[in-house]
């Protein structure tokens, strides 16, 4: 066995924690299954990604009369939340467009894990995937980054990924599985770029 030594461990990589949120709570969604083909993706070609998929389906409501302590203080499902947002490297958003904008599910969580006294996403990167019709998403995924502005969320820029869902070839099945090899790819891609993105923030910040 070769010895660990100062050289290969500062040349090791570690792997990053992707909190994936999916925006739609529908069973057989198309993001439910984006995510889903993210972490295959992460575990067959892509070592230092890990993908945690947070389920937002439980939150209640925003809603600052539920906080307590000041501002300290959340639900216990809402607690569960941050605490998982706190301990992501980074995040992954799959989340279909609802009137030019983000779902209400989705905004939900980015209010509740802002909210009290800290910002639990601050200073971290982030990618966003959608699918829809002629614009696959696009636009709600535009919104989504005005949101991160205030969030101080760092979007990658490319590649983009929104998917026009119903153009041939099929992309998705019945169930919401991502079934299309090159959006597969083009999947990958986008894991790739964050992968590497967060990784230089991470050295920013160390320097």
């Amino acid at each position: 066995m070769e010895p660990v030594t100062a050289s290969t461990t500062a040349t090791a990589k570690p792997t990053l924690r992707v909190a994936a949120f999916c925006g739609s709570l529908r069973k057989d969604s198309w993001h439910r299954g984006l995510i889903r083909a993210a972490e295959e993706l992460c575990e067959e070609s892509i070592p230092g990604l890990r993908i945690d998929h947070v389920d937002i389906s439980g939150l209640p409501m925003a809603n600052p009369d539920l906080e307590t302590d000041g501002g300290e203080g959340f639900p216990p499902a809402v607690e569960a939340l941050r605490d998982r947002v706190r301990a992501a490297d980074c995040f992954l958003f799959a989340s279909p467009e609802y009137n030019y904008s983000v779902t209400a599910s989705l905004k939900n969580a980015l209010d509740w894990a802002s909210g009290g006294r800290r910002n639990c996403w601050a200073d971290r990167a982030a990618a966003i995937v959608s699918a829809g019709g002629d614009f696959g998403g696009g636009r709600g995924s535009f919104h989504l980054r005005q949101i991160g502005v205030f969030l101080d969320l760092h979007f990658i820029n490319k590649p983009e990924l929104h998917i026009r869902a119903f153009a041939d070839p099929p992309k998705f099945d019945d169930e919401g599985n991502l079934i299309d090899g090159e959006t597969r790819e083009r999947l990958k891609k986008v894991l790739l770029s964050l992968h590497a993105f967060a990784l230089r923030l991470q050295q920013h910040k160390e320097d």
